[in-house]
């Protein structure tokens, strides 16, 4: 951010466990920074329920018609995830001192951890310091915009399986693959190739970076494009973190992906949508091994049916 202008702060107070699709919405508009939680020890926290999601734009860009697209952001969010307390959120806009504020948001995003039987992962910015351990698989990510930053309940508990039930050598498909961190992710761990697509051109190029960040271009390809352009060959392991009534609408063409004997982690789906999308999911003719559930989130994970 040049330090020579005024910036005003765009604070959102957002339930809990919706947080990331708010940043999410925020990323892909005018916004620059998006940052998740509370950053000053002297602020009052969000309320019990709530997380506060900020996001910073030029003074000069700040007008009625720019609060108002804002509106419209989160009221077309609330209307295709089917939550309607999304849509009205208010924001609160504050005139910034002049101060570099570019790096204010690194304050709030820490580094963490996954450990599972298989293996570790420890995802963190170029900034931290952690400590290495052995055997532990790193991922460096810059947090931005685009979903996936790692800490939503979602992406967490697709990291955890991929921990678990990568053997190597796997041909990865990452549908809807926001930020790229699955997909990346994956070919750290030992999978052949990765292919990604997002209908979003910023999340394509957030995809792209990441993989540049963790040196794996060579094994990563990702475009921009909708379920309409999944490619006609199969993989090894098909990912869909991504809203669930698009999985819904499209289960088949996701099954039509995988492999035979490969396996699924679709996940983004809301407790209240969890019926609908699992008769779906079975539907395309696919298995059920386990439904994971992290909060209001549920992940499913599988095969197809009648696989041995």
């Amino acid at each position: 951010m040049n330090t020579n202008s005024r910036w005003t702060e765009i604070k959102l107070r957002v339930p809990t466990g919706w947080q990331e699709l708010v940043a999410d919405s925020l990323g892909q508009a005018v916004c620059t920074t998006v940052q998740i939680g509370d950053h000053d020890p002297l602020a009052a926290p969000a309320p019990p329920g709530s997380t506060y999601v900020r996001t910073y734009i030029p003074t000069s860009q700040d007008s009625p018609a720019w609060r108002s697209a804002l509106q419209t952001t989160l009221q077309d969010l609330a209307t295709r995830v089917g939550v309607e307390e999304l849509g009205a959120i208010e924001a609160t806009y504050t005139i910034l001192p002049q101060e570099d504020y570019a790096n204010s948001w690194k304050k709030s995003w820490k580094a963490f951890r996954l450990r599972r039987p298989n293996g570790s992962l420890r995802v963190e910015p170029p900034w931290s310091a952690l400590p290495d351990r052995d055997g532990e698989t790193r991922l460096i990510l810059e947090p931005g915009g685009a979903f996936g930053s790692g800490r939503h309940a979602t992406t967490r508990t697709c990291l955890g399986v991929v921990l678990e039930r990568l053997r190597g050598e796997e041909r990865v498909l990452d549908a809807g693959s926001g930020s790229g961190i699955l997909a990346v992710t994956s070919v750290l761990l030992g999978a052949a190739q990765a292919t990604g697509f997002d209908v979003d051109a910023v999340a394509t190029q957030s995809a792209q970076e990441l993989a540049a960040t963790n040196q794996v271009t060579d094994r990563t390809h990702f475009f921009t494009g909708g379920m309409e352009s999944i490619p006609s060959t199969s993989f090894d392991i098909v990912f869909a973190n991504i809203y669930s009534d698009v999985i819904v609408e499209h289960a088949h063409r996701l099954a039509g992906a995988l492999a035979p004997q490969g396996w699924f982690a679709f996940s983004g789906c809301p407790s209240h949508h969890r019926d609908k999308t699992r008769d779906a999911i079975l539907g395309a003719g696919l298995s059920i091994d386990e439904e994971r559930r992290r909060g209001r989130w549920c992940t499913f994970v599988g095969t197809h049916a009648g696989q041995d």
